[in-house]
This record gives C-alpha cells, structure tokens and sequence, in this order.
C-alpha cells in the first residue's frame, strides 16, 4: 500500500512534468498522510489543472465521507470492478505528483521506515482516482485514492504491494477519457526497481504532525 508519501518539488518542475499551463504555488511537503489536503492533476474544460483534494476517496454515492479513511489506496486489479472505484476508474483518473513515499520494513526490532525515490531524485506522479461527494447540507468534497499494484524487487524487500507510478510517456492516456481498458492495464505496472532507490529514516515520519525535512533524512549508521 501507499500511506505517506511526500512532495517537496518546485511547482515549476510539478508544472514541467504534468503539462500544466501555470506553475502552481506549493508548499514543501515531507509527510503526507491520510485524511490531508494534496496536489492532484486531473483533465478538466479540456486543459490539466492542479488542484488541492482531500486524500481518502469518497464515492460521490456514499451516505458518510468518513468511508474516505479507509480508501486511501485502490488495487489496481480490481479498481474497474469495485463499486467504490468503478465510475472514478471510468471518468475520474488523475495524477497525484509526488518525489518519495514511505514503507516500514518489519522486523523482529519493530517497524523500520524508509523512503522510496527515483534515484536522480526526480519528481514523479502516481495513478490515481478522484470522486465528488455532495451532502445534503454543507461544502462538497473532493477527494482521491493512489493506485497499488505488486512491487517490485526493491520494494518487495519492504512491502509486498507499491504504488503505481506512471511513466510520463503515458500520461494522456491515464487522463483522457476514453482510453481503451487495454491500454490503462498497460500502465499499471510497477516501476521499473533498477530507477529507484530506498534507505531508512528516522521515525519521526510515524507522527502524520511532523512533516519537515527531517523525515527525509537518511538514518544515521
């Protein structure tokens, strides 16, 4: 699964990278976590906008938003059929930009995290979904979920699922409309482990109220 991950690029290079037409004003984040407000990139009026959405799906047909806490993640083999994923797979993908998440390696010492990149450190974006939920009174609220699917040799070592990381190259595709299902199974696969790197840090991450640059950190030997 995905449950932290962090975004702590420039919003030129966020821009760069997800073709937008506006730099976007962005916040360093080092610890995302469930529940909190993140940068999501989705097609909208036929032009790429980022916008700020809240993490933890909630199906616009849900009778409580609190079902979102447990949706942060969709697996990616089985999003088109599940009732909670379904419609958003069909009409409502988008990217989710990020530079590193985290996953907590087990042990008989505890739970060791780590953060997981691209090695050049570059920024990237990970699959996603997104769903308006309307209530009968008060604000609506948008939301997203990350796509997982099995890891790769790198990430096995630490968890035996991974989030999907699209290459660039297949952006479009995930976000337009009516991509052949051929074509969006093409994309969800995991990211090529020769790419990435991974090392341990300091369990400070643990807490979702610290997020500064400490939680990045290599862990010192």
């Amino acid at each position: 699964m995905c449950g932290r991950y962090t975004l702590s690029t420039p919003g030129e290079l966020v821009a760069e990278l997800c073709g937008l037409e506006v730099a976007p004003r962005l916040e360093p984040r080092y610890n995302i976590a469930p529940t909190q407000e993140a940068a999501v990139v989705r097609r909208l009026g036929g032009r790429r906008r980022l916008d700020l959405l809240r993490w933890g799906l909630v199906p616009y047909w849900a009778r409580d938003p609190g079902i979102g806490n447990r949706l942060i993640n969709a697996r990616s083999e089985s999003a088109a059929d599940k009732p909670s994923f379904r419609d958003s797979f069909k009409r409502r993908r988008c990217l989710v930009p990020a530079d590193g998440f985290f996953e907590w390696r087990k042990s008989s010492a505890g739970k060791q995290p780590y953060l997981v990149r691209l090695r050049d450190g570059a920024p990237f974006a990970f699959a996603g979904l997104w769903d308006r939920w309307v209530p009968h009174d008060g604000e609506p609220v948008e939301s997203f979920t990350i796509l997982t699917t099995a890891p790769n040799p790198l990430v096995a070592e630490l968890h035996d699922r991974m989030p999907v990381i699209l290459p660039p190259a297949g952006f479009e595709s995930w976000l337009a409309g009516e991509t052949p299902q051929r074509r969006l199974a093409q994309l969800l696969t995991a990211y090529p482990a020769g790419e990435m790197e991974s090392y341990p840090v300091s369990d400070v991450v643990n807490r979702p109220a610290n997020d500064t640059p400490r939680c990045v950190e290599p862990l010192a030997s």
